[in-house]
């Protein structure tokens, strides 16, 4: 297989790099840098094995006419754009048709277009090609995937808070506002240059920030669970932490059958949504930590209930999972490759 990696200076593709120079199914990459083409792979990223560094494509970052190029020479097999919201779609425009799209942006992931504008301040990139676009949240729409030219990989705040959620809310076991409180490492915000993350800036210092429904994430994540159960809502609030990478959601919501509801119920509808899952571990009682999954592609989820009221703790590597990992699980499922390829289920130390 042939993948173009577009914005792979960020660290989405960069990751995406590493993963992708490792996997077995991946034979050639052009890495692509509107800033920085020609530039040697060897500088951008030194930590690039030399196996990886022997796939991409002349062993330097490539244009983004050369990736067009290839595209519509029908020399390419999967493209994944690690762009900016509202430029992806934009790059994207000669690929769509020619070659699956795999998109990391917000681009493709809002299907109302009111609510995209409200979210991000323009007009929903491509209306005409929404009805196509398949969310990519790849435990719960691996069938659609399958089939997709246009996969729009989920955000790393809704991944983490959705794979609890979901097969509770279709059991019909939830009511009410799921009240959901998010901690995420400082690698979330991007690979930019910005005061606020700045290491003295950030370095012994935690804060919420966009609470409610304010944040970008927050109607991603009514959209998928509304869908589930139309008597949902949701109220998020992300923090940012000192950590470099990792992720962990602590939701709380009422039971539909309040205090009454079998512990045995809740047990058996996460046994029968994930038991098969490569990439999901149910902890039980035990509350996950964010270093049980750091660099894998796993989400660990676990439970308690207060009465009326269940807890749900979950956590994932917000570069992996929540990103550049869950991208490539993607690409394993639209092309028949073992869901597992090329990612790693356990935690490194």
């Amino acid at each position: 297989m042939r993948a173009v990696i577009l914005g792979a200076t960020g660290y989405t593709g960069l990751l995406l790099m590493r993963m992708l120079g490792e996997h077995p199914a991946v034979t050639e990459i052009l890495a692509v840098s509107s800033s920085q083409p020609g530039s040697s792979i060897r500088e951008v990223d030194p930590g690039l094995s030399a196996g990886a560094i022997a796939k991409i494509h002349d062993g330097v970052l490539s244009s983004v006419a050369e990736a067009v190029k290839a595209v519509q020479a029908h020399a390419v097999d999967v493209v994944f754009s690690a762009l900016p919201h509202l430029k992806s779609a934009e790059v994207c425009a000669p690929l769509f048709g020619s070659s699956v799209v795999i998109d990391l942006s917000a681009d493709f992931r809002l299907r109302d277009p009111t609510v995209f504008r409200a979210a991000y301040g323009a007009p929903l990139p491509r209306p005409d090609l929404m009805p196509g676009a398949v969310y990519g949240l790849a435990e719960w729409n691996a069938p659609a995937v399958r089939t997709a030219d246009i996969i729009a990989n989920p955000g790393c705040y809704p991944t983490a808070t959705l794979l609890p959620l979901l097969p509770l809310a279709r059991a019909g076991l939830l009511r009410g506002t799921a009240i959901v409180n998010a901690i995420s490492g400082i690698s979330g915000a991007g690979r930019k240059e910005k005061v606020d993350l700045l290491y003295v800036e950030r370095s012994e210092n935690a804060n919420a920030y966009s609470p409610g429904t304010t944040h970008r994430h927050a109607p991603e994540i009514a959209q998928e669970l509304s869908a589930a159960d139309k008597g949902l809502s949701v109220l998020f609030t992300p923090h940012m932490a000192p950590l470099r990478r990792g992720m962990a959601v602590t939701t709380v919501v009422e039971l539909a059958g309040g205090a009454t509801t079998p512990d045995a119920v809740i047990e058996q509808t996460f046994d029968a949504a994930y038991r098969s899952s490569t990439f999901v571990r149910l902890t039980g009682a035990r509350v996950p930590q964010t270093r049980d999954v750091w660099g894998s592609n796993r989400c660990d989820i676990g439970w308690r209930r207060e009465g009326a009221h269940l807890m749900l703790f979950s956590v994932i590597d917000n570069l992996v999972k929540g990103a550049s990992g869950q991208a490539v699980q993607n690409m394993n499922i639209r092309f028949g490759i073992p869901e597992g390829e090329g990612l790693r289920a356990g935690g490194e130390m």
